[in-house]
């Protein structure tokens, strides 16, 4: 299996594709555009799940019964070597189970093949690095809210905001020159979004990949402090260009637009709990509390985790056959009220507990924590440097994401004093 092939077929199970066999009450938001959407709620902790391309999945809304999916080897996270039910043709799955994976996409890797990649990147995100980014991350967000107050005293938080601030992190992270910053960008909406016809996906595809390529060879030529030039000088056996390209790309699109969302979608949820939003103004040193809340609460990433049992078992009282397709509910997996108590509610002060918004087990997020800092920081200079922040419209205006597997807003008009 070539390198190419491997790729495509990863392309043929992305976000994008999963959101048009899912059913639409399972990722369309009703009137409140904060709770889990109406498909998603009661009917048990795992259940059966009929897919519009005419397979079977089994659907996990449970806190436990996900984490124990996320970290049992009997579920696999490799689509390539496995009949995913959420691939929009699981009748094409991978064909050569033993060919070894030459390609670098390590979220549909399982160990070993997940390890030796997973551990290249550890290696990499440093805590001298993250400790770097932490201050630049603080010069970029003042720079944006200046710039905003420049201009008046209304803006739309998304792009003035909410997309340049992790845009320009994880630019300088890869090494990227950020002036690239609106190609990247134009591809990424592309290829994550289920309204692009497969030609324009395929098209958004090729552009990233030819983009990352230039970038790796430039980087190989001419090495810099940044993350990639690591990955290319510094990994032991060496990655191919192919690897790098994958691994490159999977880091700049997943470290730009989940971040992004929560930022734009943290934002909007704090415009709307108002005694919330005092609560933190009122008592700064909440602000880490409020980041976790606002991962549990919102869970911008609907349905994108799937795996696939290798044998069969028993999952939350329900027998799974060998090869049944899960798939993970995270914005009501967030919510299991066995697991929290009156867990539909936004609470800052709320105890911190564990949960799934960056996942668990070997695949749990590798950018969690530069996330963390870029949604404290963020948020934090956001709330107490315009003061009076409120929405310019009216709620029900504001614009959401449902077509995109990882939830948002497209824009937030809002005004401060």
């Amino acid at each position: 299996m070539t390198d190419s092939s491997v790729t495509e077929k990863s392309a043929s199970v992305s976000t994008a594709g999963m959101r048009r066999i899912l059913p639409a009450e399972m990722v369309e938001r009703g009137r409140n555009p904060f709770d889990p959407p109406p498909g998603l709620r009661g009917q048990g902790a795992v259940r059966p799940l009929d897919l519009l391309n005419g397979a079977r999945a089994w659907l996990v809304t449970g806190f436990e019964e996900a984490r124990t999916v996320l970290s049992d080897a009997r579920f696999s996270a490799d689509k390539m070597r496995h009949r995913d039910a959420t691939s929009p043709q699981p009748h094409k799955a991978a064909e050569a189970e033993a060919a070894e994976r030459t390609d670098g996409i390590f979220v549909f890797m399982d160990p070993p093949e997940h390890t030796r990649l997973r551990r290249s990147l550890t290696g990499q995100f440093t805590v001298r690095r993250m400790r770097e980014l932490e201050s630049r991350v603080t010069e970029i967000a003042v720079e944006h809210i200046e710039a905003m107050q420049a201009a008046g005293t209304e803006a739309d938080l998304v792009p003035a905001f909410a997309q340049p601030l992790p845009s320009l992190v994880i630019c300088e992270l890869l090494g990227v020159d950020y002036a690239d910053r609106a190609e990247f960008q134009e591809c990424t909406a592309v290829g994550l979004n289920a309204s692009s016809t497969p030609r324009e996906q395929a098209m958004a595809r090729a552009e990233l990949h030819a983009f990352m390529r230039r970038l790796v060879a430039a980087k190989r030529s001419n090495p810099a402090d940044d993350l990639l030039s690591g990955l290319i000088h510094d990994t032991d056996p060496p990655l191919t260009d192919a690897q790098l390209v994958d691994v490159a790309l999977l880091l700049l699109t997943a470290g730009h637009e989940t971040t992004a969302n929560m930022l734009g979608l943290g934002t909007f949820a704090l415009l709307e709990h108002p005694d919330q939003l005092a609560a933190l103004r009122a008592d700064p040193g909440l602000i880490d509390n409020a980041v976790e809340e606002l991962l549990r609460f919102l869970s911008i990433l609907q349905l994108g985790v799937s795996r696939v049992a290798t044998e069969p078992l028993t999952l939350g009282g329900v027998d799974l056959p060998a090869g049944g397709t899960v798939v993970i509910a995270t914005p009501e997996v967030n919510r299991d009220p066995r697991h929290w108590d009156d867990p539909d509610a936004l609470d800052v002060r709320r105890p911190r507990t564990p949960h799934l918004a960056f996942g668990h087990g070997v695949h749990q997020c590798l950018g969690q924590q530069l996330a963390r800092i870029e949604l404290r920081i963020g948020l934090g200079e956001l709330i107490f440097r315009l003061p009076g922040l409120r929405l310019a419209v009216p709620a029900e205006q504001v614009p959401v994401r449902d077509e995109m597997l990882i939830f948002g807003v497209r824009s937030l008009p809002v005004t401060w004093s």
